[in-house]
């Protein structure tokens, strides 16, 4: 299988995967994101109990990178501590940006979501895949 049937075949699992597509009751913070110039539309909800992410949910509409990286995300940070997933989201942040290309470093800290490093070349895109990790950061930086 090639890279970009690779990539094609993560996208459309994740985009497809409705496990953490939820609401989360007593979540401790909330944030909505929108990207006005594609109609992605999407709430992060996060319970946070002493310092870590017990459980990490989004929910709203957009189109399949917006939803698949959203996915991503609630995997790769559910469990996580807050400083580990501010890390994290950093690194994912640099990568789309370019600014941190050794994909093996990517692969081991991001997991799947490294799949999403290609989104760099695809200008129009790339506020899809940064959304719900930018709509995290938010809601932690300004708790709900």
């Amino acid at each position: 299988m090639d890279l970009s049937n690779l990539y094609t075949e993560v996208i459309l699992e994740h985009n497809k995967e409705t496990k953490n597509r939820r609401e989360i009751e007593g979540y401790t913070h909330k944030e909505r994101g929108h990207n006005p110039s594609c109609g992605d539309d999407i709430t992060v909800e996060a319970k946070i109990e002493n310092g870590i992410i017990v459980d990490l949910a989004y929910n709203g509409h957009g189109c399949s990178i917006s939803q698949a990286s959203a996915s991503m995300m609630t995997d790769l940070l559910t469990g996580k501590t807050v400083e580990e997933a501010m890390e994290l989201i950093r690194i994912f942040l640099a990568m789309i940006k370019r600014e941190i290309q050794d994909l093996d470093y990517l692969e081991d800290v991001l997991d799947e979501a490294s799949i999403l490093q290609g989104i760099s070349n695809l200008p129009a895109r790339v506020k899809c895949a940064v959304l719900a990790w930018h709509t995290l950061k938010e809601a932690i930086e300004h708790k709900n």
